[in-house]
């Protein structure tokens, strides 16, 4: 059961003129379940996405860069689940890129027009054939209002699908604002083993859109963290219909590009926190926020260090307040020169560590109440210098054990 969690609701979803969405059963990997999403661009949409830093990257990540890189305008997206086509070689591109040849033949567009997905598990070859046969189901069940459906297509272990919606105003004009995510375990930033939709009518130019998905990326979905495994299929799509009436935004820190930003990032912050609220066998939603870094990455860099700490997340599970733990990590993030002296942590109201030791006020039954909580912030003080920075993360329970061991059953 995800931690604070609410069900989208799909008459909440705002449709974005300019794309459709289809939802096809496709048996891809197992029966009555779906599994195959087409999104359908119209033309003229700006489109830039951002993708796992795993070197050992899956076909349809290397397909995707590809189609970015050399320009064409694209017009389909094409996403499968229960097979990631990772770790599949030469083969796994070949049936990879007949699937996006098979969509183009049936919109009249370039192969090249197609980005494909794919999550599931890894080293199986891909299905190809029963992906090519579910293509007309997928393009005829396409509306605008599909956005709930493909939550559902697109997930794996999640528990639930993960969207959200915003509306705003450019120059007087409305602009809506709406994503999909899914991922549950093998989530680590750069990015997390997730698969991200935003999109947007809002008119922006394609260098804009290049800059804002690094930006939405660096500012959600590379600040989460379920198990520190990144995966190999990771991907931010970020799709711009150029629909809204307004001018075109080319300068993303103008007035109205910081507008767009702010809503943008607003969903896909939504979106990664999801993912770890619903992180595999997770019941605990931690915020660990470092201050007083000298620099936003040792912020972070002390921040992973805590979050990713089997010792610490097994700890919030059991409502254990061992905070020693939290500590140890705090001194093998990798500063060199920290001094332990200045080191103050929270949890929550509670004051737990003062200049590098037990606070004198800090009793153990207040540290067990907020670690029994549902939401726990964790606040860690470096006192060296004036940056802060912010991960989310969950904590570890027996069902993630359960749910990895019996992930290929």
């Amino acid at each position: 059961m995800a931690v604070n969690l609410a069900l989208p609701i799909p008459e909440q979803l705002f449709s974005i003129v300019g794309v459709t969405i289809g939802v096809t059963e496709a048996g891809i990997r197992k029966q009555d379940r779906k599994d195959l999403t087409v999104m359908l661009i119209e033309p003229g949409a700006s489109v830039s996405g951002v993708f796992t830093t795993n070197r050992f990257c899956a076909a349809p990540v290397q397909i995707c860069r590809e189609h970015l890189d050399g320009g064409a305008e694209i017009r389909a997206i094409l996403i499968n689940t229960g097979n990631a086509n990772a770790g599949t070689g030469v083969d796994g591109l070949a049936r990879a890129n007949a699937t996006c040849e098979a969509l183009a033949r049936k919109l009249n567009v370039d192969a090249a027009q197609v980005l494909p997905f794919s999550t599931g598990v890894i080293m199986e070859p891909l299905p190809s054939d029963r992906i090519e046969a579910g293509l007309a189901a997928a393009i005829a069940d396409a509306q605008p209002g599909h956005w709930f459906r493909a939550a559902e297509g697109i997930m794996t272990t999640d528990t639930q699908p993960k969207a959200f919606s915003v509306r705003l105003e450019i120059a007087g004009q409305p602009v809506h604002v709406t994503g999909i995510s899914k991922g549950a375990g093998m989530i680590r930033p750069n990015m997390a083993t997730m698969l991200g939709f935003i999109a947007t009518d809002a008119c922006v130019s394609q260098s804009v859109m290049k800059e804002l998905a690094l930006e939405l990326a660096e500012g959600s979905f590379n600040r989460v963290t379920v198990d520190g495994d990144t995966s190999t299929n990771d991907s931010l799509i970020v799709i711009a219909s150029n629909k809204a009436n307004h001018s075109t935004i080319d300068v993303l820190e103008s007035g109205a590009g910081l507008l767009l930003k702010q809503a943008m990032l607003a969903v896909a912050r939504q979106l990664a926190q999801a993912i770890v609220r619903d992180g595999e066998g997770a019941t605990k939603f931690i915020t660990v926020q470092v201050e007083g870094g000298r620099d936003a990455a040792e912020c972070r860099k002390v921040a992973y260090a805590v979050a990713h700490s089997p010792l610490v997340k097994t700890a919030f599970f059991a409502s254990d307040p061992n905070l020693g733990r939290i500590l140890a990590a705090v001194g093998y993030a990798g500063i060199d020169d920290l001094n332990q002296e200045t080191i103050e942590l929270f949890l929550d109201d509670v004051h737990v560590v003062t200049r590098g030791g037990r606070n004198s006020q800090y009793r153990e039954e207040d540290g067990q109440r907020v670690m029994k909580k549902a939401e726990i912030l964790v606040r860690i003080g470096l006192g060296r210098g004036a940056c802060t920075d912010t991960v989310w993360t969950c904590d570890f329970s027996h069902d993630y054990v359960t749910i990895n061991a019996d992930y290929r059953s």
